[in-house]
């Protein structure tokens, strides 16, 4: 074992040492020790305990622990505060700019066990709230995070948003008279993003690819054939396809749908495929209606542009209020006049499902029962001096590890609507988890329930469950399943949509908005719903004040 390996150990023994609030004596003698060892100029494997001991800055103790290491390859000590430390806070200790301390402090404070609840809880605001934490030190970490994210070459749709239209705007001006169209995983408005695909028509490739190689937004452009390779700034994979214009819209279709949409309509078509003028034709000849490319994914609604019967799906001008949603009573940035304000007059929206934290989220500023009472007696006073809008008293209530819900009913029935969310306890077998989210559904103050499965795109896949007798549980129960549209959830997956809407369940896109600006997120939130075949009739926020007021007196009565 060479010198750098065990200085590392030893460095990583003191870290977590401090992590657990060791004696801070025994971390400094440690830390020293591995600072010494990385810096010697012989070999330490192959000294005996003798001879390590009389090295300077290493001892008796720190001999006998290098010792153990060379001859087992750890020490008990390390592994017992390895046992103790959960993998993703192990893993957080690796991120530069946070030390053990403040590691510390995200998980014991703030109930943070893994990088991606940390940049969840970054985009949340939640750590400026933390101890030895401000919004220069948030950000750094966010930015840490996201590099460290974009290493593994999948992006999140909201994170190449903006550079991806900048790129077609940059291209559009270097082409003005060439066809031109993003293709693959962006038009069909995929939740994470490999690669950008771009088809150009009508458009010399030699021509393009000295044109493109100029930009700053592009680097490391290549060409190959039809075909101009390169990465945007972030590392984003992009291929550019330059084809003749008329092989343009053939082309654009098969690099539009994934590869089983794409062999499964063109399976369909029994004529020769001659340089079609529109996608429409191809899905005519083909017998199918046209079909919008964000429903490209497989062959889930084929039958029904077989048989005519696409759903019209949802926009998100269909929206007309917004639910779950945090304000300062708990963990967000705004207050709720500024919130009901922002919706009333920037989003032109006609109501506000308040859903701060509830008692058991202690992290989050979770209200207590005298804090419900007070939070209401405000939506009370707001509702009478707000024209042309509307609040709903609303909750996130944590389900419990029994799947209760964390006030008692006389509570639970104060409120207008009610959120029910796992947050704690992720790592239950299946048919635990599942059971435990069923007993809440079946809660009869139960309105909706939140991220189904608590997944954290890129970070965190979620608990396991059982999507089909959890959306049966939510037939049975007129409970609604939330679209949570922050764009690190999107839960519930996409792909479960249409099951949950040939059941008769409503689905809500809720932003779960912590700041003003999170009500955007409603628009990512959309995307995936129009991916999963929502229509507006099946949306509980595109509902009306009046129908949707008509929706929750209803639950309330039962």
């Amino acid at each position: 074992m060479e010198n750098k390996t065990i200085a590392r150990t030893l460095r990583f023994l003191s870290q977590l040492m401090e992590l657990h609030d060791v004696n801070p004596f025994k971390i400094k003698s440690i830390a020293n020790a591995a600072f010494k060892v990385d810096k010697l100029p012989f070999p330490v494997a192959g000294k005996t305990v003798p001879e390590l001991e009389k090295i300077d800055g290493i001892g008796k103790s720190l001999a006998a622990k290098i010792a153990e290491l060379l001859e087992t390859g750890t020490m008990a000590e390390l592994q017992d505060l390895k046992d103790k430390t959960p993998e993703g806070i192990v893993e957080m200790m690796g991120i530069k700019g946070i030390g053990p301390k403040k590691v510390a402090i995200i998980w014991k404070e703030l109930g943070i066990e893994n990088v991606g609840e940390l940049y969840y809880a970054c985009n949340e605001n939640r750590l400026i709230e933390a101890k030895g934490f401000g919004l220069k030190t948030q950000e750094e970490i966010k930015k840490v995070i996201e590099f460290r994210m974009a290493g593994n070459g999948k992006f999140l749709y909201a994170q190449v948003e903006k550079d991806v239209i900048a790129l077609m705007e940059e291209i559009r001006g270097i082409f003005p008279d060439a066809l031109k169209h993003i293709a693959g995983e962006f038009r069909r408005l995929n939740e994470i993003i490999s690669e950008l695909v771009i088809v150009v028509g009508s458009l010399n490739q030699e021509i393009a690819f000295n044109a493109l190689a100029e930009l700053d937004t592009l680097q490391n452009v290549n060409l190959n054939g039809t075909h101009i390779s390169a990465e945007l700034t972030n590392g984003l994979l992009v291929d550019i396809i330059c084809v003749d214009k008329a092989d343009y819209y053939y082309e654009l279709f098969m690099n539009t749908g994934d590869t089983e949409h794409v062999e499964a309509v063109l399976s369909r078509i029994n004529i020769p495929l001659e340089q079609p003028e529109t996608e429409e034709l191809i899905y005519q000849k083909a017998g199918l209606a046209w079909m919008q490319p964000e429903l490209r994914d497989g062959t889930t609604f084929i039958e029904k542009a077989a048989e005519n019967k696409l759903p019209t799906l949802i926009s998100y001008h269909d929206l007309k209020g917004t639910l779950h949603n945090h304000s300062t009573w708990s963990d967000g940035v705004n207050t709720l006049e500024e919130i009901a304000l922002y919706c009333r007059d920037e989003l032109k929206l006609e109501y506000l499902g308040i859903c701060d934290h509830s008692k058991s989220a202690f992290y989050a500023k979770g209200l207590s029962i005298e804090r419900v009472l007070q939070q209401q007696e405000e939506i009370d006073h707001l509702n009478k001096k707000i024209t042309g809008f509307h609040i709903f008293k609303g909750i996130e209530s944590d389900i419990l590890n029994d799947g209760s819900l964390d006030y008692p009913d006389e509570i639970l029935k104060k409120f207008d609507f009610i959120v029910a969310s796992v947050h704690a306890n992720l790592k239950m077998q299946e048919d635990k988890a599942t059971a435990r989210i069923i007993k809440a559904i079946e809660n009869p103050f139960t309105t909706i329930l939140g991220h189904p499965t608590g997944r954290l795109l890129l970070s965190r896949k979620g608990y396991d469950i059982d999507h089909k007798k959890v959306i049966d549980a939510c037939a049975a129960n007129n409970v609604v399943i939330e679209i949570n549209a922050n764009p690190l959830r999107l839960d519930l997956d996409w792909r479960w949509h249409q099951y949950a809407l040939d059941k008769g369940v409503m689905l809500s896109i809720n932003p779960d908005a912590h700041r003003n600006s999170g009500f955007h997120d409603m628009e990512y939130g959309t995307n995936v719903a129009r991916k999963g075949g929502l229509t507006k009739e099946m949306c509980l926020n595109a509902l009306s004040l009046a129908e949707i007021s008509k929706v929750f007196e209803r639950k309330r009565s039962h």
